[in-house]
């Protein structure tokens, strides 16, 4: 036990057993499983066990570190969504969730681990970019930097709280000091997504952050079609026809 606490992993497998203690698979299976049931380790999903601390109280602990096990079970994966919102502090909103960004499929886009409640996004292997290296203890953690966080919420506004709130986050990255447009728009046009330049342009022609040679930068990458400010709203409301987008939201005034 003392050799697998040592590994100081958020998650352990039966590899990191088999590395710590050299033994056969089916030896390392059963310790793991023993261990479980005595309480020294956490099942956190099949196969995926945590070290209970000697703190704890219980073996059935909340997860105290769920952006390490993020990165272990979800990986190859960043965080982004509004738990990168609130790091960046774009948003004071509080969300019961940790939004984990995933190029490895998911049965369930939602699973409880542990204590904590992880939604997971599945991106394609090389969408993968645009984070910045945190760290929890010795555990490297994948943030989406500021730039990207906006994006990912104008991608999949609900994935930052709905259409509201992602429009109170693109304004509360206009308002901060590292606030950078052609950062901004180098990353979105990587991404290539025509929705997310519709919402980007829209928004921040409104902030008045921008000038014109920008905006006709966004204007070119839009996809065709009207889409939806937000996604999760309703059909109906006024079309921007410059920006192919429905404003299907209430856009409050600028202060």
């Amino acid at each position: 036990m003392v050799a697998l606490a040592a590994l100081e992993r958020p998650a352990l497998t039966v590899d990191d057993v088999i590395s710590a203690v050299p033994m056969a698979r089916g030896a390392a299976n059963l310790m793991l499983s023993r261990l479980a049931r005595k309480g020294w380790l956490q099942r956190l999903r099949r196969g995926r066990y945590a070290v209970v601390p000697l703190s704890a109280r219980s073996s059935q602990g909340t997860n105290e570190d769920p952006l390490a096990v993020a990165m272990r079970l979800f990986r190859p994966c960043y965080i982004s969504g509004w738990t990168a919102a609130e790091h960046w502090a774009l948003t004071e909103q509080v969300h019961n969730a940790v939004v984990v960004y995933s190029a490895r499929p998911q049965r369930r886009s939602i699973q409880p681990i542990a204590g904590v409640t992880y939604r997971i996004r599945r991106i394609n292997p090389d969408a993968v970019f645009g984070t910045t290296r945190l760290w929890a203890g010795p555990v490297a953690i994948e943030m989406a930097n500021v730039h990207r966080t906006v994006l990912d919420i104008l991608d999949a506004p609900e994935m930052g709280g709905g259409g509201r709130q992602m429009v109170d986050i693109v304004r509360a990255y206009w308002g901060q000091p590292g606030a950078d447009r052609e950062a901004l728009l180098s990353l979105a046009v990587r991404l290539g997504r025509g929705t997310v330049f519709k919402r980007l342009g829209f928004l921040t022609e409104m902030s008045g952050k921008a000038d014109q040679s920008w905006l006709k930068t966004c204007q070119a990458h839009l996809s065709a079609g009207v889409s939806l400010l937000d996604p999760g709203g309703p059909h109906r409301g006024p079309i921007v026809t410059r920006w192919r987008l429905r404003i299907n939201v209430p856009i409050p005034a600028t202060e």
